[in-house]
């Protein structure tokens, strides 16, 4: 007679935080940093306010979101409300949702484009409200993904900062899938130390611990925390 072994229950959302957490603090370990100096951002993209809100519970402060309304929708809620977060908009941002990021986002990881420092800088002079921003860095300079290239990196860095008055706190990047991250992130950083800037917004959840290695400060973790997310 034959038994079969029990099916083991898919691991729970404070069990997958406390798992990334501890891969992110082993690999700030092997690489010689502290890694309470690494942030852990969970992507809520499409998550269902049940498995949001097991995160807030298991003590994740720090979210990042793709869509504006769709953020309007899950922390305007009174249930969201109550709970101290750090919001960071980390999808791609029109020029007609400036004024409702800025009244929603902490902070803002996809300012890509002189249109959009220009939409920024105006808000902020209309709500009263500087927003801290990181500029997205197309490494793999692919052409259809947003991002400034490496080359205008520079400059662009600089009128951010000294024309449209905007706080620039570091860079954000997104690897070409089909190509090692190493290099991209090491590139990232790169242009991050030549123009003083601190924040490195690199890693996601298939290469976070290798963007650890180059020196990330936050990590983008979606399918590490939630698991595979249901088809859109």
């Amino acid at each position: 007679m034959s038994s079969s072994s029990p099916v083991s229950a898919p691991p729970s959302i404070a069990e997958r935080l406390a798992g990334a957490r501890a891969r992110i603090g082993a690999a700030g370990r092997e690489a010689g940093r502290n890694p309470a100096d690494v942030t852990l951002v969970a992507v809520t993209k499409t998550q269902p306010w049940e498995r949001v809100k097991a995160m807030l519970e298991a003590g994740q402060a720090v979210f990042g979101e793709n869509r504006v309304q769709e953020a309007d929708s899950r922390w305007g809620a009174p249930e969201a409300s109550a709970h101290p977060v750090e919001l960071r908009l980390i999808g791609p941002l029109q020029t007609n949702k400036v004024e409702a990021a800025l009244a929603r986002f902490d902070v803002i990881e996809t300012l890509d484009r002189e249109r959009l420092a220009e939409a920024l800088a105006r808000a902020a002079d209309k709500l009263g409200k500087r927003p801290r921003v990181l500029i997205q860095v197309n490494t793999g300079e692919e052409p259809q993904k947003a991002g400034i290239a490496p080359r205008d990196a520079d400059a662009f860095i600089a009128r951010a900062r000294d024309v449209h008055g905007l706080i620039v706190e570091g860079l954000m990047a997104i690897p070409p899938v089909e190509e090692a991250a190493g290099p991209h992130f090491a590139l990232l950083a790169k242009i991050a130390r030549r123009n003083d800037l601190k924040v490195l917004s690199m890693g996601m959840s298939g290469d976070f611990e290798t963007a650890i290695r180059f020196g990330a400060t936050h990590v983008r973790l979606g399918t590490a925390l939630f698991g595979p997310r249901d088809a859109d």
